[in-house]
């Protein structure tokens, strides 16, 4: 692997773990201002120190977050089709290596949509983005998109996509967690990150997912709504980064949950003189 592109990696993923804490904040490209993401800067500003890496699109990038930020950047590169769509895999590129080069991005990513009506599209996609980024030292992240066929989202499904977006040349791979999860860690030979997805019924099982991850053999997770859209954000960041990086139990990661809740919780009342 060239310096370059591995520099890029390294900084995204932690040389004592392994694994990467990404903080997905992207959602808007395809579902406009979404629920404690409306103002993306708000939203951003508490969380950005303690996430390894931030995914995000180019317009949110220049907008949200101030360009003294030392944060690793992952650069959502494809899009051009809404909720509005019934056809969501009907995605291009929107954004070049020129300007993911320009913004300092440590990586890009892009969704492709195996088995979707324009699976063949997406996948030229990757490997046309996996030919510059290898010619400019830029990572690329393939996320294994379901659109609405959540039914997909099984092992020999996601096996396949994944293992399909590295033998394109893929350097990272975000996916599901799913039911023997471990057979589709075992079919791609690049780091897989795992997606948080939908906001989950509560903190604990946002934790549940990403321990269960970690102990299969993901390098990670790329998490948006069940941390920005928990009330109690940062101490859930907080919380997964023991579980990432230090292989925390569900039930350590729920005390370190607890103690940030407090510290923001508990004001001091001044003395009365």
């Amino acid at each position: 692997m060239d310096w370059g592109l591995a520099n890029r990696i390294g900084r995204m993923f932690s040389p004592t773990s392994g694994n990467t804490v990404m903080l997905a904040v992207d959602h808007g490209y395809f579902m406009g201002p979404t629920h404690r993401l409306e103002d993306a800067r708000a939203t951003i500003a508490p969380l950005l120190p303690h996430a390894d890496a931030l995914a995000l699109t180019r317009g949110i990038l220049r907008r949200a977050v101030p360009p003294t930020a030392t944060t690793p950047i992952v650069l959502r590169v494809s899009g051009g089709v809404t909720v509005l769509h019934e056809d969501l895999s009907h995605e291009a590129i929107t954004t070049s290596m020129t300007e993911a080069l320009r913004l300092n991005a440590s990586a890009i990513a892009l969704s492709v949509f195996v088995g979707a009506p324009h699976e063949h599209e997406s996948l030229v996609h990757l490997g046309d983005l996996v030919n510059e980024g290898e010619t400019a030292g830029m990572p690329v992240m393939a996320i294994t998109a379901v659109g609405k066929e959540l039914e997909k989202r099984d092992a020999r499904y996601l096996a396949l996509a994944c293992r399909v977006s590295a033998e394109l040349g893929a350097h990272i791979v975000k996916t599901y967690y799913c039911e023997n999860f471990s057979k589709v860690v075992q079919g791609c030979p690049v780091p897989l990150v795992v997606a948080g997805g939908p906001k989950l019924d509560s903190d604990k099982a946002a934790l549940e997912l990403a321990r269960a991850a970690i102990d299969e053999g993901a390098h990670g997770i790329d998490m948006g709504r069940n941390i920005w859209q928990s009330d109690h954000p940062v101490a859930m960041l907080k919380a997964l980064r023991k579980i990432v990086h230090e292989k925390a139990t569900v039930s350590e990661a729920l005390d370190v949950l607890a103690t940030e809740k407090n510290k923001r919780t508990t004001t001091t009342v001044p003395a009365i003189a």
